[in-house]
């Protein structure tokens, strides 16, 4: 894991390349502490920059940026390809040598074998890469298939600059962004900025799956090439479905979650996990310690507040798997200390607050490991958010009846059905049981008042849009055709929005942040191809999601440990900013800081933040959203 940077700059050129370089690849010194690379061609004005986390082959061959052996190519190359020992030896048998063991190696001369496409579609792992073809005189930014990797790219005048974090864009010597109002509301909409778009104009990410391919310095369109889309995974699925018995289905299930996680658990370096007790995570541990032969590290971080804490979950089953296992507690005081860091960490104002606990979890981790493998996109794939059950059954109702239900849950507030909720916790089974059931009430009442065409989307939104002043593009929201079951639409939009542009944004900057790599086996393509093959009765059953998930899992955990409500992974945020950070969101929500940029409606934003402060309503994700921006455009001044 490693971060990259880079340029290709038009004329005049800069004086100091080598020194613009080394600034640009310092502002992610913490991708890669181990290592500093740069190399520029004056010829043609291209540069790349490059930090080192060392994870397989920790010699000297592992350098980079590095040239291939003829020459041709030369690349910045930042993730893993779990698969590189079967492409070293198909390329072997094509005459290529190889000096040293690094994927790297193996990534150059598949460039000079295949080329950058078919190297790519090739490549099982997360990835980005920056590629120069001396031969063809043409840059190839690339980035793997579910965006586990990020990059950005834009122009600084007339000049193109690329990175894996916007940080190393503001070292170039011409750069002059724009904030993007579009992105801003996008922001407060969604919680995070969706891709192609970043915060700032003329500055963009690389989709996932995508090469992109310059022929020219200057301010010009690439030519953006997928080599992998999630719709032909759904296309395929659809032509040679998976067909057989349960058993049959999570043999398949686990034959290639087992290939994946052994090829995720090769490193040089030591490896561990995060354990929630969840799903997910749980049964990425349970085959991790199946094919181990040594206790596997795994962490997980709790919380006095018991709505919010899953490391007793966690602790119960690192213990029936005998798991080396790592806790910790965290203190309100302690976790609040993050927030200052966030804008920074992030880069680009992103809203997820669980931002902070995954952020701690990765420090914990760091401190024994440097590589952890995660639960992460299991939901995405077998059906496991609350909002695929709740809006598939929503659906159906006609909509008097949603709204005449949405005014008897307002009748109550969030704090009374709190006091209800922990009423009827002492005589209901733990999988019944609602934690932070006000906030989930309230939220229900906004979407059951919503139409019948817009509840999934007011299930992921925020804000409305017009929230902020001048916006005039709209995010586009990714759908499947109409005929797919209600939850594969929402499957399929949340793999293609939700997972890149919040999930694996929050996961990769957390974990960076601490120079620790975070690998998700739920994300390998193979895992992604087969989810989309197996029949929804593998997903959905029972009026619960990621059956084919929870059956597998009981074979190597009894069920009683992992039978509970989804949580999520959060911290109370809302009851914070009635309470000790009030005045930190005070002084960024009072009217002259929301006017400073005149982006956002200051009228509506105050009215939400004091119905908030006085317990009459619960606005905390609103607010977060409205706070991560304005904190972030604080840093930025």
């Amino acid at each position: 894991m490693c971060g990259i940077t880079g340029f290709w700059q038009s004329r005049p050129r800069l004086d100091a390349p080598a020194d613009v370089l080394r600034a640009m690849s310092g502002a992610i010194r913490h991708r890669g502490p181990d290592d500093e690379g740069v190399w520029f061609d004056a010829a043609s004005g291209v540069g790349l920059g490059h930090r080192r986390l060392s994870i397989v082959d920790l010699s000297a061959h592992g350098h980079q940026p590095k040239p291939s052996r003829s020459g041709r190519f030369i690349v910045a190359f930042n993730g893993e390809i779990y698969n590189f020992t079967a492409l070293r030896e198909q390329l072997r048998a094509r005459g290529q040598h190889f000096a040293g063991t690094s994927d790297t190696e193996v990534l150059l001369a598949g460039l000079e074998e295949w080329g950058p496409l078919e190297t790519a579609r090739r490549c099982d792992g997360m990835f980005a890469f920056a590629a120069w073809d001396a031969a063809e005189q043409e840059l190839w930014l690339c980035r793997d298939r579910m965006g586990e990797k990020p990059l950005y790219y834009g122009w600084a005048g007339n000049d193109l600059v690329f990175a894996s974090e916007l940080k190393a864009l503001r070292r170039y010597p011409a750069w002059q962004p724009a904030v993007d109002p579009s992105s801003v509301a996008d922001l407060l909409h969604f919680g995070f900025v969706p891709a192609p778009a970043s915060i700032y104009e003329n500055v963009h990410k690389l989709p996932p799956g995508t090469a992109a391919r310059f022929r020219h310095a200057a301010n010009a369109t690439p030519t953006i090439e997928p080599y992998w889309t999630l719709q032909g995974a759904v296309d395929a699925g659809r032509q040679d479905p998976v067909r057989g018995t349960d058993d049959e289905m999570l043999g398949a299930v686990d034959s290639v979650l087992r290939d994946v996680i052994a090829s995720e658990m090769v490193a040089d370096v030591p490896v561990g996990a995060f354990l929630s007790g969840g799903i997910d995570s749980s049964l990425v541990v349970a085959i991790m310690q199946a094919l181990s032969s040594r206790p596997v590290r795994t962490f997980t971080i709790g919380f006095h507040e018991r709505a919010y804490d899953e490391a007793t979950y966690a602790k119960a089953v690192a213990r029936h798997l005998g798991t080396e296992h790592t806790e910790l507690y965290v203190s309100p005081a302690q976790a609040q200390a993050v927030i200052p860091r966030l804008p920074s960490l992030y880069d680009e104002p992103f809203a997820d607050s669980s931002q902070i606990p995954t952020f701690l979890v990765a420090e914990l981790a760091r401190r024994d490991v440097t590589v952890s493998l995660s639960g992460d996109g299991g939901d995405e794939l077998f059906g496991g958010y609350n909002r695929h059950i709740l809006g598939n059954r929503l659906s159906a109702l006609p909509k008097p009846v949603r709204s005449a239900a949405a005014r008897a849950v307002r009748t109550l507030s969030p704090a009374q059905w709190d006091a209800l909720s922990g009423a009827a916790a002492r005589v209901l089974p733990t999988r019944l049981r609602v934690p932070a059931a006000g906030d989930k009430a309230h939220k229900l009442a906004e979407v059951l008042a919503a139409d019948s065409s817009a509840l999934y989307t007011r299930l992921i939104t925020h804000w409305p849009r017009t929230i902020v002043h001048g916006d005039t593009r709209r995010a586009a929201i990714p759908a499947l055709d109409g005929g797919a079951h209600p939850v594969a639409r929402m499957m399929y939009t949340d793999t293609l929005l939700y997972l890149p542009d919040d999930i694996l944004v929050k996961v990769d900057r957390a974990s960076m942040g601490v120079s620790l790599e975070s690998r998700a086996p739920f994300l390998h393509h193979r895992m992604v191809e087969l989810a989309w093959r197996l029949p929804m009765r593998a997903k959905l059953r029972g009026g619960r999601g990621k059956w084919a998930l929870r059956a597998l899992l009981e074979r190597y955990v009894p069920r009683e440990l992992t039978d509970r409500p989804k949580t999520g992974f959060g911290v109370p945020i809302g009851a914070w900013l009635r309470g000790p950070l009030r005045d930190w969101a005070e002084a960024l929500l009072d009217e002259g800081a929301l006017a400073a940029h005149g982006l956002l409606d200051t009228p509506r934003i105050r009215e939400r933040w004091l119905e908030h402060v006085s317990g009459r309503r619960n606005w905390h994700y609103l607010l977060w959203c409205v706070l991560m921006f304005q904190a972030w455009y604080a840093d930025q001044q």
